[in-house]
């Protein structure tokens, strides 16, 4: 049976986001990531709005940060460059494009991009309901987002050949609350039958666009046929406005793919496991530690599982306390991801290579 399972992969300086399972994983696998600020305050990587539109200006930022974090953390694979006739083909990438707010530019939306952060659109400007309602499907060939993303895999093809990377596509509900703020919470209640045209348009979207990108990059020499779906704020809807609102085009999208995920951000996610369950082909899954994770595995044994070590507990507890969380997560969830992303410029480097010799330390002992 063909592996369908994904882990969890933060491209440099970009948001989290997944990749195919290869085979070799260790036991306890950790996926390290860290904020713009990071970069920005040590090597002055500029991340401002030619980072995601220059693929050669990015290709040449990516090269000095990669050969930056192999350097602090040798032992950390991802971080060894490899080069292939001069090229540092992961660095040739579109990974990392409009941080976590593609989808919402290709609504329209205005975007907000920083020297030291991510993109993020802005919080006072989103679509009315109205707007919404008069939405038709997007001719993706004369969306100015997405004619200049072509434009980029073009350069990156015809300078470095294979087009590597993994746009961040997010989900049906993180886009919703970005595209129509915090009154799609409200839409729920008021007027169901507008949910349901919004997010199916929403999906529809996602389907549409990543066909495209990814059938580009096939094309180079890049494998890819996947889709993980981040679903950061379904803790903000209960279990049965998941199974009502989100649910059937969670479904729909994970039968369009070999490869499918979730992701469900730093949150419990317990009272949603029954509801999740009825996604076919469960590729990735991850949460937070409060969650059951014994009864993560028990439901989704066939999944590449992962969980939320959050930097701020990385910072604040001894190496006594993260040894105690490390045994809990081998115990009750392993083999899995262990997700350390978002690390701050005010974190030590000898706290995260601590963080890293505990998992080490901990799994060799098996």
């Amino acid at each position: 049976m063909k592996d369908y399972r994904l882990r969890n992969h933060i491209p440099i300086s970009g948001p989290a986001t997944r990749e195919p399972f290869v085979g070799d994983e260790p036991y306890l696998r950790v996926s390290l990531g860290f904020c713009p600020r990071w970069y920005n305050r040590r090597l002055g990587i500029d991340f401002s709005e030619k980072w995601h539109l220059d693929p050669e200006y990015r290709y040449e930022t990516l090269v000095i940060m990669k050969g930056y974090l192999h350097k602090i953390f040798p032992m950390v694979p991802y971080f060894t460059p490899l080069y292939e006739d001069g090229i540092e083909r992961s660095c040739a990438t579109i990974s990392g494009v409009h941080g976590a707010v593609f989808i919402p530019l290709v609504y329209g939306l205005e975007v907000t991009y920083s020297k030291d952060d991510w993109p993020w659109v802005r919080a006072d400007k989103h679509l009315t309901k109205e707007q919404i309602e008069n939405l038709k499907p997007f001719d993706l060939y004369s969306n100015p987002v997405v004619v200049q993303l072509l434009e980029q895999m073009d350069i990156i093809e015809k300078k470095w050949g294979m087009i590597h990377g993994y746009i961040n596509y997010q989900g049906i509900l993180n886009n919703a609350f970005r595209i129509r703020g915090s009154e799609i919470f409200l839409d729920m209640y008021d007027d169901p039958d507008f949910v349901h045209f919004f997010f199916n348009h929403i999906a529809q979207t996602i389907l549409n666009v990543s066909k495209l990108i990814q059938e580009r990059q096939r094309k180079s020499g890049f494998y890819i046929n996947l889709m993980s779906l981040s679903n950061c704020v379904m803790n903000m809807i209960s279990p049965e406005q998941y199974q009502k609102f989100v649910l059937p085009y969670d479904m729909m999208l994970s039968k369009e793919y070999e490869r499918f995920g979730i992701h469900t951000c730093n949150w419990d996610i317990t009272p949603y496991i029954n509801v999740l369950r009825k996604i076919d082909k469960m590729g990735y899954i991850d949460m937070g530690m409060v969650s059951d994770m014994k009864r993560v595995k028990e439901v989704f044994p066939d999944a590449r599982r992962a969980v939320m070590y959050s930097p701020v507990e990385l910072e604040k507890k001894t190496a006594d306390e993260i040894r105690l969380d490390i045994q809990r997560i081998y115990d009750e969830l392993a083999p899995c991801d262990i997700v350390m992303a978002d690390i701050q410029d005010t974190t030590p480097d000898s706290k995260v290579i601590e963080f890293l010799n505990i998992v080490d330390d901990v799994q060799g002992k098996y």
